[in-house]
């Protein structure tokens, strides 16, 4: 069993009467490329492409094509450089430091023209010492050489095997051997993003000197003791002394709110030190637990650990504390072979409901803490309670997961190795151990990460032989696999991090790849661990086409974002769907066709003469394809999670692929770039609700499900009613006896055949009529309303021209940045919000208010009849 308390690390810097100092180079420097034709001012934090753009030398690199206009900049060596002047006395210090927070990516760093050390990760931390080189007045230079040519230099240096894939797929449009270079991987392109391998200095620099010594990193982990139920707790401190003598003195540890005050004599000798504290909590006192949005509160509690050494030395740390045990669960399930796959958090299985993150931006200097928070809180405000932080992407930055903590989101943390193969000689895996024992030693203390995983898909894309290797050397890369991924990663996870699971892949069979030798014949096996699943072809109405898998990690379907976002990068041009702009923005194969194609399967496809209209409607059609698909697959492993139906089921996560976008183009996410709510956004805060009935048909015959992810049982009565297309009001209804529905599960709670229902409700027909259904206690609505479409919309009849009114509100006012509670919305029908059995209907909000989405690009969200005539009418 994996128990951990987890405590989120707000370090505080040292007083600076202490013995150390510290100086930031943030802020202006100067930025040249290899020939000095180009010669400007930059920001640090910042990039060589902002710093082009701020300067009015290139346009938004997003607009229209200049991904391709703009590739010389990334295939250019570019140098930063500054003088500075140190605000203390230098000669008065033992020890300066050059600590770089992280710097993108490849480098010499010189300090008054003396080479002080050299950078090629992205994903670390670098110290330099520059004792005997820093100087009252100073100059610094880094100089930065192509991430493109370097990475294609490795690779050619790597002579004994190749190591695929060597290049993207052409539509990507992106650049080659990605994975010989520790960078973002999807900063060379990806089949959602474009190819912009960024230069910079993307985190803070800065110079520290000490005296005695000095505190490098501060970090604990939490341990909870099963037999006794005693909460405790190790702190780590690492200690750099300086002086020729050892340094003694008190550590105090003090946690007011849990009365709980410990010393602690301690003695360092000179050297790289390492302090380990073990602390008892207050058995007295009662900890309350950090939980998963949805489950409860994320209480914590404010801690400061004080090291008082020798006579003059004094540092301070503060940090939240955050209490919660986590487990991932792979045991057998009666009825069914292979091992279950889920995760306890404080002793209670939790569906896992969310989405899958990438980077917000391509540029990390244009991601405010604006637009974190705004991300964030889509993921509560559509009742998520989880993200997969993505392989291919960045570690994210402290803000990230403070947020997550704040907010209740478990964090499914991979480390940063995405659908390639990697090299394991020597320098490259030592670059890979300091990079993961440092993201760990960061990380680990927020209790929103939940599991480490160490790659994405590589363990598919290798067993499955997605880049064709000859068998000849298929032990080959095996052998690398493992021991990359296992005998590197896995050890330091287990070394740095006793406190939560560990899986090699995603996805992967868990345990039962460990019992294959880290590698599984069968990846994607239903009954082991998390799946990824793409179908583009078949009917995604069709529930059937779905794995009835243990968890389902990826998954999902592509949309175009609306027009408001494609304005603002592309010209008039490009406003057709088979422009070049639009053949270009798309970077997955087919993808395109593929929307339209799964579209017209059930909706008519748009035909105005207008072609600005044209290509506004068709854009919007895939939003409604994108949204409806994901609910259908989304409600079909929430109503799997307690059932075994020929030995599959037990479903107990479902992370769609993906939440969030890095530019203005088609893709699978819910929240266009810049954070405005697509429509299948609308859709996840219905079908993640935490109280939620889920219908479907299988041989001709209704069913509804109930859906439950309350801790508690709760008394609810179901109603159905079925419509015609032609009134919001029913033309018949059935309500059921009150029933219990059980905390935490899923259960058949309606079943009718459909020409028998439909036989009650005069004369309906599945083309004519519309099915709905809510839970309700005491007639008040208990869980959202839903729906079911009896046919296709295109061959719906009775629809009715929709007369929507917004109270005077302009179209698009109530986008999700700026959407505000609207308490006078009213159908034309002149029927109350309460009374209609369509409100809160998918594309609109629902919650403490009654919230609804006016797209500019068009007007029709507020019941099925208005969208079932706007779609089936074009």
């Amino acid at each position: 069993m994996r128990l951990c308390l987890l405590l989120l690390l707000a370090l505080c810097g040292a007083d600076p009467t202490a013995a150390a100092r510290s100086h930031s180079l943030r802020g202006s420097w100067s930025i040249r490329n290899a020939n000095g034709s180009l010669e400007l001012p930059g920001e640090v934090p910042g990039c060589v492409h902002m710093a082009l753009f701020q300067r009015n030398l290139i346009q938004d690199p997003y607009y229209r094509f200049n991904d391709l206009n703009y590739r010389w900049i990334s295939l250019d060596n570019w140098t930063y450089s500054k003088e500075f002047q140190i605000p203390f006395d230098i000669s008065k210090w033992q020890k300066v430091h050059l600590i770089f927070e992280s710097i993108d990516t490849v480098s010499e760093v010189l300090l008054n023209n003396v080479l002080i050390g050299k950078t090629n990760n992205m994903f670390r931390r670098y110290t330099f010492d520059i004792t005997h080189v820093v100087k009252a007045l100073n100059s610094i230079e880094v100089r930065f050489q192509s991430p493109v040519s370097y990475a294609a230099q490795q690779s050619r240096a790597h002579t004994l095997y190749q190591v695929p894939p060597n290049c993207p797929p052409s539509v990507q449009e992106g650049e080659c051997h990605v994975n010989f270079i520790r960078k973002e991987q999807c900063s060379f392109s990806w089949d959602w993003g474009p190819a912009f391998p960024t230069l910079g200095i993307w985190e803070d620099v800065r110079i520290e000197a000490y005296n005695s010594c000095h505190l490098n990193y501060f970090t604990f982990s939490p341990i909870y003791d099963n037999s006794t139920q005693d909460w405790n707790l190790e702190i780590e401190s690492s200690f750099d002394v300086v002086s020729s003598k050892p340094v003694s003195g008190q550590v105090i540890v003090e946690i007011p709110k849990l009365q709980t005050q410990q010393s602690y004599s301690v003695e360092l000798q000179p050297g790289e030190r390492i302090v380990k504290l073990f602390v008892k909590m207050n058995k007295t006192v009662t900890i309350e637990t950090w939980w998963p949005h949805g489950h409860g509160n994320q209480t914590g509690y404010n801690m400061t650990v004080l090291f008082k050494l020798n006579k003059d030395l004094e540092i301070k740390k503060s940090a939240k504390i955050y209490f919660r045990t986590v487990e991932l669960i792979q045991e057998p399930i009666k009825g069914s072979p292979g091992l279950s796959f889920y995760f306890k958090i404080n002793g209670v299985p939790i569906f896992l409901k969310g989405s899958n993150w990438i980077p917000a931006d391509s540029f990390q200097d244009r991601v405010t803490s604006d637009l974190l928070s705004l991300l964030s809180h889509s993921v509560v405000d559509a009742n998520m309670n989880t993200l997969r932080v993505w392989g291919g992407g960045i570690y994210e930055r402290d803000e990230f997961y403070e947020l997550c903590d704040e907010l209740g989101i478990m964090v499914w943390q991979d480390f940063m190795f995405a659908c390639a193969l990697y090299p394991t000689n020597r320098g490259f895996m030592s670059s890979v151990r300091t990079e993961v024992a440092y993201q760990i030693r960061r990380l680990k203390s927020h209790p929103s990460i939940i599991i480490w995983s160490g790659n994405n898909e590589n363990e598919a894309a290798l067993m499955m032989n997605w880049y064709n290797v000859d068998i000849e050397y298929m032990s080959t890369y095996v052998t690398d696999y493992v021991k990359l991924y296992v005998k590197n990663i896995r050890e330091i996870v287990l070394a740095e991090d006793k406190t939560r699971p560990f899986i090699t892949s995603s996805p992967t069979n868990g345990a039962e790849s460990v019992a294959e030798g880290w590698l599984a014949k069968n990846p994607y096996d239903k009954h082991y661990g998390d799946v990824h699943f793409y179908d583009y072809f078949s009917d995604c109405w069709d529930w059937s086409i779905f794995p009835k898998a243990r968890f389902v990690s990826e998954y999902g379907y592509q949309s175009w974002p609306s027009f408001s976002t494609l304005e603002k990068v592309s010209s008039k041009e490009d406003w057709s769907y088979n422009s070049r702009f639009a053949v270009h923005r798309q970077h997955h194969v087919s993808g395109n066709d593929e929307m339209l194609s799964q579209a017209q399967l059930h909706f008519k496809l748009p035909q105005h003469t207008d072609p600005l209209r044209l290509f506004k409607d068709t854009i919007y059609l895939t939003q409604v394809m994108q949204a409806q698909c994901v609910k259908t697959e989304t409600e079909f492993y929430r109503r799997s999670r307690s059932e075994i139906v020929l030995g599959e089921g037990h479903t107990m996560g479902a992370l769609y692929w993906q939440l969030n976008d890095i530019w203005q183009a088609p893709s699978w996410a819910s929240l266009e770039y810049g954070g405005k709510w697509k429509m299948l956004h609308y859709f996840a805060r219905h079908f993640f609700a935490p109280l939620l009935p889920v219908g479907f048909e299988n041989e001709g015959v209704f069913f509804v499900y109930g859906v439950s992810d309350l801790h508690s049982d709760c008394n609810v009565t179901l109603t159905v009613n079925v419509h015609s297309w032609s009134s919001l009001e029913p033309v018949c209804r059935h309500r059921t006896q009150h029933f219990v529905m059980t905390a935490g599960e899923a259960v058949l709670l309606y079943q009718k055949p459909v020409s028998e229902l439909l036989q009650r409700c005069g004369h309906c027909t599945p083309q004519s009529c519309v099915v709905s259904f809510y839970l309700s206690t005491d007639d008040k609505l208990s869980s959202s309303t839903n729906y079911h479409f009896l046919s296709s919309l295109k061959e719906a009849v009775g629809l009715q021209k929709a007369h929507i009114t917004g109270a005077g509100l302009s179209p698009g006012l109530c986008s999700r940045m700026y959407r505000k509670e609207i308490s006078h919305w009213k159908p034309a029908t002149g029927v109350s919000r309460q009374q209609s059995p369509f409100w809160p209907w998918p594309w609109c909000g629902s919650g403490q208010g009654q919230l609804c989405e006016l797209h500019a690009d068009s007007a029709l969200r507020s019941s099925p009849e208005q969208l079932g005539h706007h779609l089936s009418a074009k």
